[in-house]
């Protein structure tokens, strides 16, 4: 995304924002600002609550890792332009950023490479005059060299550190505090002190230790944003997989580019050897080879052909498709999964919640102990130099950095860490939830059986029963359905009205009667004694046909089951199907708790039934009569084939079709919920440590800022252990 207040000077009206901004459901939309300004836990409280307290404003977000926050809103409540100026008035500067193009230039990074070079550069020159006074030069040699390095310091100061006294500023400016503000706040008065030394012809001043602060302050702040950047790539990566746009092929059969985010569901767009599929689409001619990759993690080439749906970011490598659009750009597979794993690192964990409280009170607790500690060693010991020294380190030295770092910074790690083995992470709450999961719950149709049942055998019924079912079938997308109408061909559609009631079946109305086509309980039969999936079909509550569909296991069900079990998990099996089917897969894969013919009540009453004994439950599931039950579980997990109500409903979703990514969610939930409180523990106890070393003077502000850069540095590598060894078991 580009920054356009920042690059073109655009002050957006009411009208430009709304174009900005992205359709959120129920006539809601998302705009987001950039605010550069943002950097710890303060930031983001106050950035928040000044956003949810106006009343159009639905939610708002801060993501500290790329500095934006986004705000859903309804435009009938209030005026988006109001955004700007609350943003503003909290102390922070903001800019709109533009959706449609791509962010090709890290300012932030610019701004402070240039800024550490300036720094490094002025501080390498007054230690050469530094060394030559500490060498033994004499008064007026010593008073000159002074005065150059407060010549080559002061201007440095001021143009170094820029990142901070900017952001200081406007927090100051609206009456609150950020980390930012006692680093100002040191790097300030050590200037100010070496300036008043060489007034006064001093034999000290400290402008190489004021400068050098600064240096290693930048640093430190650079390598935390590159290391951030490094933690979101994948975030980052995925979104730089969609193109530009495509060639929609005209009525007139005259071919011409259009911007990606004018491509609307219906378009035949034209997909050249080399390109990407621009937004989910089904192929109407051609056949080629694609890499699909990027959805199922799978390297090898699939065979496409008319009929297949491929999803956005998908790559065409031989010969031309003609595409039909099924979805917008903003509804595509690459823009869920961008949506996923952004609000993966926006999301607000309970550990998170509990770094960012104790880092709101940081600011006045510091600047009280830095007082303190000016004012003991001023007028108890009466040297106010070592005093004001003593205090500058303490206003460096406590900056809560790593704090504020230590939870979103493993959660960004663990989602690039899991979008590799093809699996989307929703939020980091889901993912402290996984941590402490000791059950797992499967669906059956979908979930532990690859859900593309066949029509295998007709019960009992005459022929035109199929058409007949399949016509009902037609207006459903339960798997059952699809295997019906693609065993009939072509059905004729239903002339009536239809209903689906989830867990039972489809309803109709013709002028033949009521018509009902699910379970052998929903149109008035007893099921068969056949071990495979039954759909009955029913005319005025007399059933007429009864079918029966096989459906095999996912190939590692069985092995996944198994892992469970070794690392000890409970195992259960959920399933609305009849009893037949639901026992023989849970034989196949190894579960000995299998409940059969359960309705969406039926299922998150045991799911609660799980929770009262004490278990946290994760519910795999992937149809609509399983959202419920995904819903009231400890944590839920969806194939990217589940339903759209079921993919809404789960914290993790995997695109990459193999059920053992169950247990290697689990195991990236309990290593990251380890880093985390690794991660907080650092944090702590470096400030334990580092809080009475300066309040007692024995750290230069110099050492200070480089313990402070470090202890940031130290929290992002330990998270970045994440993306290190194997994941496979649930415990591992």
């Amino acid at each position: 995304m580009t920054s356009l207040a920042l690059e073109t000077g655009f002050e957006a009206d009411d009208d430009s924002l709304v174009a900005l901004s992205r359709p959120a459901g129920d006539e809601k939309r998302v705009l987001e600002y950039a605010v550069p300004d943002a950097y710890c836990a303060a930031c983001i409280d106050s950035i928040e609550t000044a956003l949810c307290a106006l009343p159009q404003v639905e939610a708002a977000r801060v993501n500290l890792s790329d500095r934006r926050v986004k705000i859903t809103y309804s435009p009938a409540k209030g005026s988006p332009s109001a955004f700007s100026d609350v943003i503003t008035g909290s102390g922070y500067r903001n800019f709109v950023l533009d959706p449609t193009t791509d962010n090709r230039k890290d300012q932030v990074l610019t701004e402070l490479v240039r800024a550490m070079a300036v720094a490094g550069f002025a501080a390498g020159n007054i230690m050469l005059f530094s060394v030559s006074i500490w060498s033994g030069a004499d008064a007026a040699t010593r008073d000159l060299f002074h005065w150059i390095s407060a010549l080559i310091a002061i201007p440095a100061v001021a143009y170094a550190g820029r990142p901070f006294f900017r952001s200081a500023f406007h927090a100051l400016r609206v009456g609150k505090s950020n980390m930012d503000v006692p680093i100002a706040i040191g790097v300030t008065l050590a200037t100010a002190m070496s300036l008043f030394e060489t007034i006064q012809s001093a034999h000290h001043a400290y402008f190489d230790a004021a400068v050098t602060l600064l240096f290693f302050l930048l640093i430190g702040r650079t390598l935390d944003h590159l290391m951030r950047e490094r933690a979101r790539s994948a975030v980052t990566n995925l979104a730089r997989l969609a193109p530009r746009g495509a060639l929609r092929i005209m009525p007139d059969g005259l071919r011409q580019f259009i911007a990606l985010g004018a491509i609307e569901p219906g378009m035949l767009l034209e997909l050249r050897p080399g390109e990407r599929v621009p937004v989910d689409a089904e192929v109407t001619e051609g056949r080629s080879s694609v890499d699909c990759s990027v959805v199922t993690g799978e390297s090898v080439p699939v065979e496409v052909g008319p009929g297949t749906v491929l999803m956005a970011g998908a790559t065409n490598i031989a010969g031309a498709l003609t595409l039909r659009a099924r979805e917008p750009a903003e509804n595509s597979f690459l823009a869920r999964m961008v949506k996923l794993m952004e609000a993966a690192d926006g999301a607000k964990s309970g550990y998170r919640r509990l770094a960012d409280r104790v880092a709101s009170v940081y600011a006045p607790i510091v600047h009280i102990l830095a007082a303190t500690t000016l004012l003991f060693w001023g007028l108890f010991a009466g040297d106010w130099h070592f005093a004001m020294m003593n205090a500058v380190g303490v206003l460096i030295i406590t900056c809560p950095c790593a704090l504020a770092l230590a939870v979103p910074i493993v959660h960004v790690v663990a989602a690039g860490r899991l979008f590799e083995r093809g699996i989307m992470m929703r939020d980091g709450a889901g993912l402290e939830r996984a941590a402490e999961i000791t059950h797992v719950a499967f669906d059956k149709t979908g979930t532990l059986t690859l859900g593309h049942p066949e029509l295998a055998a007709r019960l009992f019924g005459d022929a035109p029963s199929l058409a007949d079912a399949a016509s009902l079938a037609a207006r459903s997308t339960h798997p059952l359905s699809l295997a019906l109408v693609a065993a009939a061909g072509t059905p004729a559609p239903f002339d009536g009205s239809v209903t689906e009631t989830a867990g039972q079946g489809i309803e109709g109305w013709d002028k033949r009667g009521l018509w009902r086509l699910g379970s052998a309980a929903w149109c008035g039969a007893t099921p068969l004694p056949d071990a495979r999936s039954q759909v009955w079909l029913s005319r005025d509550g007399v059933a007429i046909a009864a079918f029966a569909f096989d459906d095999i296991p996912r190939p590692d069900a069985a092995e996944t089951v198994a892992g469970l079990r070794r690392d000890g998990l409970g195992v259960s099996l959920f399933s609305g199907d009849a009893a037949g089917p639901v026992d023989a897969v849970a034989a196949l894969t190894g579960i000995s708790d299998a409940r059969a013919a359960l309705t969406p009540d039926a299922k998150v009453n045991a799911l609660n039934g799980l929770a009262e004994a004490g278990q946290h439950v994760l519910m795999v599931g992937d149809g609509i009569n399983d959202a419920p039950a995904m819903r009231a579980a400890h944590v839920s997990i969806a194939p990217s084939s589940a339903a759209d109500i079921g993919r809404q409903a789960a914290d993790f979703v995997f695109t990459n079709g193999q059920l053992s990514s169950v247990g290697f969610i689990l195991s990236i939930g309990r290593r990251a919920a380890r880093i985390v409180r690794q991660n907080i523990a650092i944090a702590i106890v470096y400030n334990l440590f580092a809080l009475p070393l300066a309040m007692t003077g024995h750290v230069t502000p110099l050492i200070a800022a480089i313990a402070m850069s470090s202890s940031s540095v130290i929290v992002v590598v330990n998270a970045l252990r994440l993306r290190l060894g194997s994941a496979k078991g649930a415990r591992s």
